[in-house]
């Protein structure tokens, strides 16, 4: 897990003006990328805010929320959450996760979603003009080329504010703009401490281990 630069500075952009209130939107979340990177920042993610953020910069056509639930749990600490989403304006897309054993004799937990995601941005891609994926993960590198030879704008929600940073550099280069999530934290961000203990979102590997 990465820890956070007491000496980063973040430029002060104005993000408004990298969509176009004109723009179809789409945001895609790995949400387990996500959860770990403002876990790393020291801040929850307010969903509601978050939707509302970007409903106010253009059409906001879909939200998706993609996670793995590890099978044969008669309780997943997760399942709050997307329970709450599912009701609120986004569509959860979720998978089981794969459990094995590792030749060291680990029980590990597999759960990667990227096909997902990267098939609904395809389909998307058709409609919406703007599309914004929530990871870091340098997977989405030519996944985001594809959309861009298809005439789509593409923004990337990530972290350069740990250390390592929570942003592929293939990535953050390849996309039409990259937003840190820590300068979004005064809108869609909330204080831990302001509420009780989240459900736990996987971890963002797609690899679990215990």
């Amino acid at each position: 897990m990465g820890y956070l630069q007491p000496h980063i500075r973040l430029l002060k952009v104005d993000w408004y003006a990298m969509f176009d209130p004109r723009e179809k939107i789409a945001l895609f979340i790995d949400g387990a990328n996500l959860y770990a990177a403002s876990k790393s920042l020291g801040f929850d993610i307010d969903y509601r805010k978050l939707l509302k953020a970007f409903q106010k910069r253009g059409y906001l056509l879909r939200a998706y929320y993609y996670t793995a639930l590890i099978e044969d749990q008669e309780y997943s600490s997760i399942r709050p959450l997307i329970d709450w989403l599912d009701y609120n304006g986004y569509k959860v897309v979720t998978k089981p996760a794969k459990e094995f054993t590792d030749s060291m004799g680990r029980r590990k937990i597999k759960g990667n979603m990227d096909i997902e995601l990267a098939i609904d941005a395809m389909e998307q891609s058709e409609t919406v003009d703007h599309l914004v994926i929530f990871s870091g993960d340098g997977d989405f590198t030519t996944l985001v080329e594809a959309l861009q030879r298809k005439g789509r704008k593409v923004s990337i929600i990530s972290t350069m504010a740990t250390q390592p940073p929570m942003i592929a550099d293939d990535l953050r280069r390849q996309a039409d703009h990259f937003i840190d999530l820590l300068s979004l934290k005064s809108e869609i961000g909330r204080d831990p401490s302001e509420r009780p203990a989240r459900p736990v979102e996987p971890a963002a590997s797609s690899d679990f281990e215990s």
